[in-house]
């Protein structure tokens, strides 16, 4: 189970995926767990309520990492504007 700064996620399950030979899934799931606490840590910096979202590290079928992201709506609209803003503030500076 991956659990960093209140989110919840899920431990890799080799036995939940249709494996292709020479495909390296655990490395893109290692990968994207890393990006998931990154992730998980910028969001808590910010101020963003983090009680019942969800980050989870996968591999896509080409090994590569992803990382979903589950956010109430309430919380997902706290996202935008925190991105919306940053946005704003980020074409004022240059």
């Amino acid at each position: 189970m991956y659990d960093h700064a209140g989110f919840e996620g899920e431990a890799f399950d080799s036995e939940a995926v249709l494996w292709v030979r020479g495909v390296d899934y655990v490395t893109g799931w290692r990968d994207a767990g890393l990006a998931a606490a990154e992730l998980g840590d910028a969001l808590t910096a910010v101020g963003v309520d983090t009680v019942g979202a969800k980050l989870r590290a996968g591999a896509a079928a080409d090994g590569s990492g992803i990382v979903r992201l589950e956010l109430s709506a309430a919380t997902a609209q706290e996202v935008a504007m925190l991105a919306r803003v940053t946005a704003a503030r980020l074409r004022k500076a240059s």
